[in-house]
């Protein structure tokens, strides 16, 4: 998933996207541990993919405790 696309989503999308990503890490992580992910580089994506959001979310909330400052 690229940024740009994160950005267009609203928080609550992403907060959602984020608890399905995890649930996906952990059913990839049981897949692997079985020997039954063909493609481990799927985890370095999906971990990646979380992190991206993560930090949009952040970035979002630093922006808005900026903005209610200057507004003071």
């Amino acid at each position: 998933m690229k940024i740009y696309e994160i950005r267009e989503m609203s928080t609550d999308e992403i907060k959602k996207r984020i608890l399905e990503e995890q649930k996906n890490i952990v059913d990839l992580r049981f897949q692997h541990e079985l020997k039954n992910l063909t493609n481990t580089s799927k985890l370095r994506l999906v971990k990646k993919d979380i992190a991206k959001m993560k930090s949009v979310l952040k970035e979002r909330e630093l922006q808005e405790a900026a903005n209610s400052k200057e507004k003071k």
